[in-house]
């Protein structure tokens, strides 16, 4: 049951990314044919305002999935971000555009499938899941990389919003066919669960939700400036996926050897820092990168460094956060990394628009290194007090 809920979790999740990631490598090209979008101020909005009604509503879908339940609300996200998408194919201006994608977030249904996660999953066996569904995220960001270029040469923009609406409802078939039932007999243990204010206040939680909300953003603001870089180095918008397809196959195959490293000797500490790195030099080669194979190392690495990270985090929120408190310390981390895609979309196109794409970089690179120093004074994850944790809970 275990395996089958990791998986179509997993499934859901990466369907629900999809309808953020396809539109990224694309819309910035796409805007100026709309009344307004030459604005890159306001094309910045658009991309990042499915963040910004994320954050707002990540913690009240995820209490009404605690009164209703997880299934339901699941569902009524998947809805409301399927009629978002809709709207999106509909725009002829900026301005209906943003509503659509602020609509597409308004499903925030992020926070109810890890949460759902957690209830369908032993303490023994879900980080392994929450590892999944973060390996899910950066393995569907990198496919719509390759595949949304192509696919927008084929049914334009509107045509990728329809498409995106249709696999949501598609998705509804996952959550009642796939997904297994919360087992009636999962007691919690007694006494009051800690405060959200707990939550908030601890400093292990609050480095990672900083990290989340630092990765998303920088990854929203590159993509403002990443695909006009490529066309300006020769490579046409319909090639795209020529520079993002090795990348993306060769990126998975370098995160594997540094997640096995964090898991199986636990390194977690010294494999986000050298991550964090990475994406600091990165961000520096970028603001100074000229031609095509420069662009496509560096992204190489990008992505390499972004799929390590987007797994290690939900991993480690979920052994880090207070038994009693995970879903309150999920969705404070979900609310963080979507405020972090908001954030990129204005801060981006604002400093694109004012500044250039190299202050796009400078931005970054600044968050990187704050990430950095973060990470330094990180503690290391000690997995015996975590297996003695599991141990005393199912005696009890």
């Amino acid at each position: 049951m275990e395996v089958r809920a990791g998986i179509s979790l997993s499934s859901l999740f990466g369907l629900r990314m999809l309808g953020l990631f396809l539109i990224l490598p694309v819309f910035a090209v796409h805007a100026p044919k709309l009344a307004g979008g030459d604005n890159l101020t306001l094309v910045g909005i658009a991309l990042g305002a499915y963040g910004l009604a994320q954050a707002f509503l990540q913690l009240p879908f995820g209490m009404a999935s605690d009164r209703f339940g997880r299934k339901p609300v699941i569902a009524f996200g998947l809805v409301v971000f399927a009629l978002g998408s809709f709207l999106a194919a509909s725009a002829t201006d900026i301005y209906v555009a943003i509503a659509g994608r602020a609509l597409q977030g308004a499903g925030a249904i992020s926070s109810v499938v890890v949460a759902l996660a957690a209830d369908l999953t032993r303490e023994q066996h879900r980080t392994k899941t929450m590892g999944m569904i973060g390996a899910t995220i950066g393995f569907t960001f990198a496919v719509s990389l390759v595949v949304a270029p192509i696919l927008y040469e084929w049914i334009g923009m509107e045509g990728l919003f329809v498409l995106t609406g249709v696999m949501a409802l598609g998705g509804l078939a996952v959550v009642f066919g796939a997904i297994p039932d919360v087992p009636r007999a999962r007691h919690k243990d007694p006494g009051a669960a800690p405060s959200l204010a707990s939550v908030l206040a601890n400093p292990e939680l609050a480095r990672l939700n900083f990290g989340i909300f630092a990765l998303h953003l920088v990854q929203m603001a590159m993509f403002i400036v990443v695909p006009k870089a490529l066309i300006d180095a020769g490579l046409p918008l319909a090639e795209h996926w020529k520079a993002y397809l090795p990348v993306v196959l060769v990126s998975f195959a370098l995160m594997v050897p540094p997640i096995m490293i964090a898991d199986r000797r636990n390194q977690q500490k010294a494999v986000m820092a050298g991550a964090v790195a990475l994406m600091l030099a990165v961000q520096a080669g970028l603001a100074f990168a000229h031609g095509l194979t420069a662009l496509v190392v560096l992204l190489l690495l990008f992505f390499a460094a972004f799929n390590v990270l987007e797994a290690m985090l939900p991993s480690l929120v979920s052994r880090i956060a207070p038994e009693r408190a995970r879903g309150s310390a999920i969705g404070v981390y979900n609310t963080t990394q979507t405020m972090g895609l908001f954030a990129g979309g204005l801060a981006g196109g604002w400093m694109a628009k004012h500044f250039g794409a190299g202050a796009v970089f400078a931005l970054g690179g600044a968050l990187m290194l704050v990430w950095l120093a973060l990470v330094a004074g990180m503690r290391p994850v000690n997995p015996s007090k975590s297996r003695s944790l599991t141990v005393e809970t199912n005696t009890a």
